[in-house]
């Protein structure tokens, strides 16, 4: 049996087995490659890779990919699953211990964001909390933080470095940029922004607090250097230009086989750095927002403009200009509706 019947069931590739077994329990089943790599799948859309023992791993580093954590972003599957396809077809040798992850089949087959709950606000143990027992996404979220400790326990000694990728729902003034986790003391390694370069990400958000999406899980108690990574726009399957991600395509292809880094280039020679200024948060139902629904992310506001306000708090853009990430006032009380960020800097190459 070849290794494609033997993990996926006699189905094409792996996204074609995690889509028709989303609402399966399914066994652990292990493979080897010819050249030795264990490739173990350890659920429904999770595999585990492990190179032969005793073959070099020159970036000393392990891996953890996802996408699919929103079932209808679905360029970053599409790119992961044929990177896995490369691999099993012998096309490149695995150099590090690689973790991959298709966070949330069952939104994934409805072609929906989720079907309970959003999966990226359940992470950092929020899957616990009493309104979602007994959903399958907390189930699923509570899994692969599981998974992720496993596999960091496993390679303890390597560098671990997460990527959780995305794409937007929006359009966006920047199309591809990425998310860095607060962490208390923590800043960003220059090796890790000459990555985000390397896969045509110009644009790098720091966090100001810790959060229940995945990559600050893996941050903060993992002590990854974790990003989520947004890539471009929201399309069905089969509808994406993967031309448009080519940059992070060849670079996790790169990273799998232990290549060093490339010079960074132009136009991908400098990262723009933005901070966050001002959480957005629903306070109720006198809350106003004063943002329309259909505006890009990084959509900049003038000093002095209203950005929302209730019966007791008004909140207007600084002595600087501001711009909003993430707008979405159909979000409960207390919940977010949007980050106000301004640009920090920039990072360049070395």
């Amino acid at each position: 049996m070849n290794v494609s019947n033997s993990l996926f069931d006699f189905h094409p590739d792996w996204l074609a087995h995690t889509l028709a077994s989303a609402s399966s329990d399914l066994p652990e089943t292990k493979h080897q490659l010819p050249d030795g790599t264990q490739v173990s799948r350890k659920a429904n859309g999770v595999l585990w890779l492990t190179p032969p023992e005793g073959r070099e791993n020159p970036n000393k580093e392990a891996l953890i990919i996802s996408a699919g954590v929103h079932g209808n972003e679905t360029a970053p599957i599409e790119v992961l699953n044929g990177l896995v396809s490369e691999l099993l077809a012998g096309q490149w040798t695995l150099a590090c211990p690689a973790l991959l992850m298709l966070g949330n089949p069952a939104a994934m087959v409805a072609g929906e964001r989720f079907v309970d709950v959003n999966m990226n606000r359940l992470f950092n143990g929020a899957h616990s909390r009493p309104e979602y027992k007994g959903l399958p996404e907390a189930a699923r979220a509570r899994f692969l933080e599981e998974m992720c400790r496993q596999f960091a326990m496993a390679h303890q000694g390597l560098a671990l470095s997460h990527y959780d990728l995305h794409t937007a729902i929006r359009p966006s003034k920047r199309e591809r940029f990425a998310l860095y986790p607060f962490v208390e003391g923590r800043s960003v390694p220059a090796a890790q922004c000459e990555f985000l370069l390397e896969a045509e990400v110009e644009t790098l958000l720091l966090q100001h607090r810790e959060s229940t999406v995945f990559s600050s899980f893996t941050a903060t108690l993992l002590e990854a250097e974790s990003f989520t990574v947004e890539l471009g726009k929201v399309e069905p399957f089969g509808k994406n230009d993967l031309r448009r991600f080519r940059g992070i395509d060849r670079a996790l292809r790169r990273r799998f086989c232990g290549q060093p880094a490339p010079a960074v280039q132009a136009p991908f020679d400098h990262l723009t750095v933005f901070e966050v200024v001002h959480e957005i948060l629903n306070t109720g139902p006198a809350f106003r927002f004063h943002v329309p629904d259909d505006v890009a992310n990084f959509t900049e506001y003038q000093p002095g403009t209203v950005i929302w306000e209730d019966d007791e708090t008004c909140y207007q853009v600084g002595t600087a200009p501001e711009a909003i990430v993430f707008p979405n006032p159909a979000v409960p009380v207390g919940q977010r509706v949007g980050l106000m960020i301004r640009a920090k800097g920039s990072f360049g190459a070395r």
